[in-house]
């Protein structure tokens, strides 16, 4: 790409940003406080939802890291807002941790801890501090990396637990959704821990916090992405074993340059090394899944059959991980597969009539009607980080 077209680029996420995404996310704020827990398909809101922590985490962190990269001073507001509400309402102050959800009056709905959720609270709440200085969201941060590394670190067999119950209990179904499998480990949690230590270890570089990211991402090189394939396992039993056989070529694109980020973060020259080699590859084998149009499907399933749903996530990790294949691995032509997977999304997944992107397209084309706009899997997170990664990737070539 020249010059003109990677400023084309970038003003174009920038501008989704802030003209498609966020607007919609402003006007689901609660009047009384936080958001509200769900707007489907058809834009009917459902004022009765409960609220998750996933959600709620997630759209912290976007308005948080928003307006630290366009000085947007209503984002800044959004994010204050939603911290007060976020540390008043999901953080359990009798056993610690984050409950899964909430009512929409703020008492606790469902109150298991799951540790991808903690994780996405951490993520944010550093991010947060990183706007702000708010030395109650750095405590609070620091809080909860220290309740995964007590309640769900395997220091024996390695990895991290999936779930327990509110008093840090065992629990029989650990499962994050019912698409899942009901395993003990699972790539899925161990990302976004990895992602959350980044995130904290910005600004936190204590050895605790150090030592944790560098294990984790040791476990990723090692363990979680396979030598043999090059792509990631997804479910795993108690010793780390893996007991699944699909693919999905939106989490191996996604793990590629967040794997890459923590290795940069944490510091270490040889670890940074063979991260690169190994996220060179898991990077490739993902684009197994990128289609003729610049889309990429969804996964692969052991039996052969392929999920050709295109998720809207998976189409903004898919972007992002160009670009670190482009910027961080020699790959210049990766960049003009970035700009096609972003012609897809503009032609297919953005909504421009009523703002924010489709949760899909259905292998046949249309758009996927039966899941939510807006709700406790559909956040403003993955489309408006890539608005920002992207951006900032793109626009460092050109440097």
């Amino acid at each position: 790409m020249n010059q003109a077209e990677i400023t084309r680029f970038a003003d174009e996420l920038i501008g989704n940003l802030n003209e498609n995404i966020l607007p919609y996310w402003l006007k689901l704020q609660d009047p009384e406080g936080g958001f509200y827990g769900r707007k489907d398909s058809d834009e009917i809101l459902h004022h009765e939802e409960p609220r998750g922590t996933i959600l709620n985490a997630r759209i912290l962190w976007t308005f948080a890291a928003a307006a630290r990269f366009t000085g947007n001073r209503t984002y800044a507001e959004v994010a204050m807002r939603q911290y007060r509400y976020f540390s008043q309402h999901f953080i359990d102050p009798e056993f610690g941790g984050c409950y899964w959800s909430i009512n929409p009056d703020g008492t606790p709905y469902d109150t298991k801890k799951q540790f991808y959720a903690i994780a996405f609270s951490i993520y944010a709440l550093s991010e947060y501090y990183m706007l702000t200085e708010d030395k109650g969201a750095i405590d609070q941060a620091i809080a909860l990396f220290r309740v995964i590394e007590k309640h769900s670190r395997d220091r024996i067999k390695g990895g991290y637990f999936e779930a327990m119950t509110r008093d840090w209990q065992p629990i029989a179904d650990m499962r994050l959704s019912d698409k899942d499998l009901n395993s003990s480990k699972t790539m899925n949690t161990h990302l976004h821990i990895l992602e959350a230590y980044t995130n904290l270890l910005r600004v936190w570089r204590s050895d605790e916090c150090l030592e944790a990211t560098a294990s984790l991402l040791e476990l990723f090189n090692d363990t979680i992405v396979d030598t043999k394939t090059d792509h990631m396992g997804l479910f795993f039993d108690d010793d780390m074993h893996r007991v699944d056989s699909d693919i999905s070529y939106g989490h191996d694109i996604e793990a590629s340059w967040l794997m890459l980020e923590a290795a940069q973060v944490v510091g270490n020259e040889e670890l940074t090394e063979k991260t690169l080699d190994v996220t060179k590859r898991l990077a490739i084998a993902a684009l197994e899944g990128m289609q003729p149009d610049g889309s990429m499907i969804y996964e692969l399933h052991g039996n052969g059959k392929k999920d050709e749903e295109r998720h809207w996530w998976v189409q903004a990790e898919n972007i992002v991980g160009l670009t670190y294949l482009a910027k961080f691995h020699d790959m210049p032509e990766a960049l003009d597969k970035a700009w096609q997977c972003w012609e897809y999304v503009k032609d297919n997944i953005v909504d421009n009539k009523n703002g924010e992107w489709h949760w899909s397209r259905l292998p046949d084309g249309s758009v996927n009607r039966r899941d939510d706009k807006a709700g406790f899997w559909k956040c403003p997170y993955h489309n408006s980080r890539m608005c920002l990664e992207a951006t900032k990737q793109i626009t460092s070539m050109s440097n």
